[in-house]
Parts: structure tokens; C-alpha cells; sequence
């Protein structure tokens, strides 16, 4: 059996349970789990950046932006703040809109 050592998201074991596949999971203390967020957060940018089309592009965002809330969450924070905190620094500083 291949062995991963990496964060999975939260359903695989059923899936692969459902598939009739042997695995192991272990649950990971906090600060263990803050770097693996992190490690994941720079793969699914990785693979963003190395998407060659529009669809794969939207997968990969929609994987960091999974990882983005959960890491709202491991810094004491919710979603509803952080798009606060965005909104305030986009009406101060602007955004990165696409001007026509």
C-alpha cells in the first residue's frame, strides 16, 4: 500500500472505504496540522500555476479556497472576518481587478 503523508480532505477515508481500500489516518495535533495547511495551501498554488485551462484553473482555485477557510479557522478567525478584512483593504487600497 503507497503511504501519502499528506493532508487529505475530510471524506477520502469514506471514499476509499466505499471502494473497499485499506488505509490509515491518524489525527494531527494542532501545530502539526497548521504546517500541513500550509504545505497543502503550496501545492494546490503549485498546481493553479501550472494549470493549462480555464476549468482546471477554477478547480485549483476552488482547492485553495477550501484550504483559505480552513486556515481562517486554525488562526481563531472565521470567513465572515476575513472577507471583512478584504472588503476593508480593497475600498482602501483597491483591488486587482482586470481594467477594459
Amino acid at each position: 500500500m503507497p503511504t501519502y503523508n499528506k493532508l487529505i480532505r475530510d471524506r477520502i477515508p469514506e471514499i476509499l472505504e466505499n471502494k473497499g481500500l485499506n488505509y490509515n489516518t491518524r489525527l494531527m495535533e494542532e501545530d502539526e496540522y497548521k504546517i500541513k495547511l500550509r504545505e497543502k495551501l503550496t501545492e494546490e498554488l503549485n498546481e493553479y500555476l501550472e494549470a493549462s485551462d480555464d476549468a482546471s484553473s477554477i478547480e485549483e482555485l476552488a482547492d485553495i479556497l477550501e484550504l483559505i477557510h480552513s486556515l481562517t479557522s486554525v488562526h481563531n478567525s472565521s470567513v465572515e472576518e476575513l472577507e471583512a478584512v478584504r472588503k476593508e483593504k480593497a475600498e482602501k487600497r483597491g483591488g486587482f481587478h482586470v481594467f477594459s
